[in-house]
């Protein structure tokens, strides 16, 4: 059997723009966690908003991917992408400056909390609206699988300090004087951005109306092999995953009599794993290939969870077997997401960027709150052990629409199938 080997992508530490941005990108991580947080406890401390309340709160942050659909087709007639990225991160700053300096004036309300998650939620998919081709006029295509490393470590990093470092700030200053600490960290992602010196290439003229735009994406994504493979295994997986993540926190306290600082310790665990996936992820697809290395990932994330259901003994026990866990989950979720997204970038056409993100994050994401919806149900009516079952073992089938694709085959991003 011939080896296929693949020169080492260049060194992205030592590109002063690349890492510009990244350093932009991982200081406003940082400050999504603080909010993520902070956004809540103001719904919770300040305005007594009852669960239903908080749900819709959740809710607002994510429907504006739906609107990706539009947004995106938008997003490809416009040259600057990084001007949109810089719109992005200001209006966001904006946004949540507006919380503190109504705290202070005594009118904070729960109109305004639900409009700053829904302005956030769009911002932020505005953002990733014009990322992609940002992205790719500012990495060479053979560093994509590092650069999106680069990135997801960062990301992973948030997940572990982030909580930690959010609930001490929230804790010394209030939750609405916190949120001050994630605008600051939008105005230096924005002034690091405007600091690339970048090459856009203007869209193509315009030969179809936004609907055909959005039609277009749609058909790309689902007509095209390795994007519809893609989709297909990305939203099966997720929507198993968050039948899981519904029920999760709730089985770690009820079921298993766990405590708060145990269950973070558990999942703190898990967010190690994330970290140690997005730094291995590059070099095992350089020794078994792109496609393998997706595929071990897909299986990787869920399948853990099936193991949940048989969590017992002592509360170390089970705080330990959590945290493997929540580890090798989170190994397997970076294994799959940085080869993928580095994979989805490099077979995308350039003119089709933003409405091809724009169609696979309407599906992908709006699959999520209908499998929490699910696990809500079947966690109602099986139980929540074999709930977790289900969830473990239905996300892992999501392997099949890799299997049944070109990806399996695509070793590097220089393979004919891409």
């Amino acid at each position: 059997m011939t080896t296929v080997t693949s020169a080492p992508p260049p060194a992205l530490h030592r590109d002063s723009r690349f890492r510009t941005f990244w350093i932009g990108q991982t200081i406003s991580q940082f400050g999504d966690r603080i909010s993520e947080l902070a956004l809540p406890l103001i719904a919770v401390s300040l305005l007594a908003a009852t669960p239903a309340q908080v749900s819709v709160l959740t809710a607002l942050i994510w429907l504006p991917n739906l609107l990706g659909l539009f947004l995106g087709a938008w997003v490809d007639q416009r040259t600057h992408k990084r001007r949109l990225l810089i719109i992005a991160d200001l209006v966001r700053a904006a946004v949540l400056l507006s919380l503190p300096v109504a705290y202070l004036l005594g009118a904070v309300t729960l109109t305004q909390l639900y409009l700053v998650a829904l302005l956030t939620g769009a911002g932020a998919v505005l953002f990733a609206m014009a990322h992609q081709a940002f992205f790719v006029a500012l990495v060479p295509r053979s560093a994509y699988v590092d650069a999106t490393s680069k990135l997801s470590m960062s990301r992973a990093v948030s997940f572990v300090a982030g909580p930690a470092v959010g609930g001490g700030l929230v804790q010394a200053l209030t939750a609405p004087v916190a949120v001050v600490v994630d605008a600051v960290s939008f105005l230096g992602s924005a002034l690091l951005i405007g600091r690339i010196p970048v090459t856009e290439t203007p869209p193509p003229p315009r030969q179809s109306s936004t609907l055909g735009l959005v039609r277009d994406g749609l058909v790309l994504v689902l007509r095209h092999p390795v994007l519809r493979a893609a989709l297909g295994c990305t939203s099966t997986v997720n929507f198993f995953t968050f039948i899981s993540t519904a029920l999760l926190v709730l089985y770690a306290s009820r079921d298993l009599g766990l405590s708060a600082g145990a269950i973070g310790i558990a999942f703190g665990a898990g967010a190690v794993g994330g970290l140690a996936g997005a730094a291995l992820a590059p070099r095992v697809s350089r020794a078994i290939g792109l496609g393998r290395t997706a595929m071990i990932g897909v299986v990787l994330f869920p399948a853990p969870l099936a193991l949940a259901a048989l969590v017992s003994g002592p509360t170390w026990a089970k705080v330990g077997m959590l945290a493997a866990i929540e580890l090798v989950s989170s190994v397997g979720v970076m294994l799959m997401d940085v080869n993928l997204n580095a994979l989805i970038t490099a077979v995308t056409p350039d003119e089709a960027r933003g409405r091809r993100a724009g169609a696979y994050s309407a599906v992908n994401y709006g699959i999520r709150p209908l499998g929490a919806l699910v696990g809500g149900a079947l966690g109602t009516t099986i139980g929540v052990r074999p709930t977790l079952v289900v969830a473990g073992l239905g996300g892992v089938l999501a392997v099949l629409w890799l299997l049944a694709s070109p990806v399996r085959h695509i070793r590097t991003l220089d393979d004919p199938e891409t």
